[in-house]
């Protein structure tokens, strides 16, 4: 990369995590992948965190560019970058910025994390075959890209640890599970109230996924590849069969993909 071309950052924050991608020197093939990457909590962000996170960045200036579905956290890190970056470049995206065919009636009310997803996952799935994207985050979605590379839409449901903390705040004796456990597969067969908690949260999160892979892809042509991302994605992934692969970066990405080919001269 020139040293007069800024870094890009790319930022994708959830409602409860905030990712953040630094791609030194973006390439297209076949997905950029990011060369240092930085999580923060979404609920309570240390943003004291990112200008270490940044030193070795040699562009003076750097490029963001933001994918949301947190209006708050976004508001509180547009604040922070006015304050210690006012000479970078900032880009808030949103589905008009996608070179992307989507197929459903309000496209300007779907999760720009899902079309990024989608974005991703038709630079790396093969021409001639759908693809189903699984993102295991605080909700987990299930997405079908077309053979034709169109964001068909998709399911949500609770993701994992949404699940173990309603159990439990909506029960009286049922403990919390913290995500971190549910991070491989637990023994189906639970012998105590936490094991069949753990049995229930993942196989349950598991068996949906089947269940919907297998439906919304029902229409299409072809075995569709299943690409998942997020959380416990490695784990579910392994579960899934020999279509499914686990792409760790999908939605930065995403990002990246959208940002450089903007950026091209």
């Amino acid at each position: 990369m020139d040293r007069n071309t800024p870094a890009l950052i790319a930022v994708d924050i959830g409602n409860n995590r905030i990712k953040l991608g630094r791609f030194d020197s973006p390439s297209l093939e076949p997905l950029p992948d990011p060369n240092h990457t930085l999580s923060l909590n979404g609920g309570n962000p240390d943003w004291t965190r990112i200008e270490p996170w940044l030193r070795d960045a040699f562009p003076a200036a750097l490029s963001w560019w933001i994918a949301s579905v947190n209006r708050p956290t976004t508001t509180r890190l547009l604040d922070w970058l006015r304050i210690h970056r006012p000479s970078d470049r900032v880009t808030l995206l949103a589905v008009g910025d996608l070179d992307l065919r989507i197929a459903v009636q309000r496209p300007d009310m779907v999760g720009i994390d899902r079309l990024l997803d989608a974005s991703a996952a038709n630079r790396i799935r093969d021409p001639g075959r759908p693809a189903v994207v699984v993102d295991v985050g605080s909700a987990i979605t299930v997405d079908l890209v077309s053979r034709e590379g169109a964001f068909m839409g998709g399911a949500i449901l609770p993701g994992i640890a949404m699940s173990a903390r309603a159990l439990h705040e909506f029960t009286d004796l049922l403990p919390l599970i913290e995500m971190a456990e549910l991070s491989t597969p637990p023994p189906a067969l639970g012998t105590s109230t936490l094991s069949a908690m753990r049995s229930g949260l993942f196989w349950g999160a598991v068996g949906a996924i089947r269940q919907l892979v297998e439906g919304i892809a029902a229409g299409e042509t072809g075995e569709p590849e299943v690409f998942l991302s997020g959380g416990a994605s490695p784990a579910v992934a392994s579960l899934l069969g020999r279509n499914a692969r686990h792409v760790p970066h999908l939605t930065l990405g995403g990002i990246a993909l959208v940002a450089s080919r903007t950026m091209e001269p």
